[in-house]
């Protein structure tokens, strides 16, 4: 089996184009991920009592329950505990994990992620891949039928067209598994109550009329089924968009969610999501080899 990340060949020509290409001569193992961003070898240590150990810890207990005299004084149980200073200082087993977990990574332009992996440089379109994570969230949802609303504070009437207001009906379903509260009011208007947790608050009427349009060319387009269309519509408008600034822990999630979805190398439409640039490329432009 071969890596299904494209890799990008700069061309020594000064008027032709960089190309795109698989690798053939790169075999990857199954289910070897190395070659990703932030990969650990991480198993979680159970901590295990003898029986030993528990007795230590019911014999203290007891004894201090038996010898506590009434004359002594008590604690009272909601006095206030005085602050305590407490120091810790990362040991070098720590520091050194702690660099090898978590490598070089970068937000170019607000637009992709630059992430270190062990054969170079991977490029993550940041709008593409959250766009992934939330296809696959939204088809599990709607298959679950479990759903999930943040209601709204105040809720927010909106006059439709009739043709909007049909597609509404029609998808009515649908939306509401997804986490949309919605309510009919007369021929023409719609009042939302909730909206799912991908929704930013403010945004909750412009998503929505965003998604039906989505859905709308998605159908005259590509004449997709009614339950994937509404998932592609509904992933490609909640995710981040391009010029989104993220900070350093949302792009590390960002990229473990995308390598744990079942296909992180394309978006839901197909375009890629992440290309590699190899160190060998960079030698090469670089006069290094």
């Amino acid at each position: 089996k071969h890596d299904l990340v494209p890799s990008m060949i700069f061309n020594d020509d000064g008027l032709a184009e960089e190309k795109l290409m698989m690798n053939k001569f790169d075999p990857v193992s199954k289910n070897d991920f190395s070659d990703r961003p932030f990969h650990r070898n991480y198993k979680p240590e159970v901590p295990r009592f003898t029986d030993e150990d528990i007795d230590k810890i019911f014999g203290s207990i007891t004894d201090d329950v038996i010898t506590k005299s009434p004359g002594q004084p008590l604690q009272p149980p909601f006095q206030k505990e005085e602050n305590r200073e407490v120091f810790h200082t990362q040991t070098e087993s720590e520091i050194e994990t702690g660099i090898e977990e978590f490598p070089f990574i970068i937000q170019l332009h607000n637009k992709y992620i630059l992430a270190q992996i062990k054969s170079g440089l991977m490029i993550i379109d940041q709008h593409v891949a959250h766009e992934r994570i939330l296809y696959e969230k939204t088809l599990n949802r709607l298959e679950a039928d479990i759903p999930f609303s943040q209601q709204l504070l105040f809720s927010k009437k909106i006059e439709l067209d009739p043709a909007r207001f049909e597609l509404i009906q029609e998808l009515h379903d649908h939306l509401t598994k997804l986490g949309f509260a919605l309510k009919f009011s007369g021929k023409k208007n719609i009042i939302i109550e909730g909206v799912p947790d991908d929704v930013k608050r403010g945004t909750e009427e412009k998503v929505l009329l965003e998604i039906l349009e989505e859905y709308t060319n998605n159908q005259r387009e590509k004449d997709c089924e009614q339950k994937d269309n509404i998932a592609k519509s509904y992933s490609c408008r909640t995710a981040v968009k391009a010029g989104d600034k993220l900070n350093d822990k949302e792009m590390r999630l960002l990229i473990d969610q995308l390598f744990a979805t079942s296909m992180p190398y394309v978006c839901p439409h197909g375009r890629p999501i992440v290309v590699k640039i190899s160190l060998n490329e960079f030698d090469r432009r670089f006069g290094r080899t």
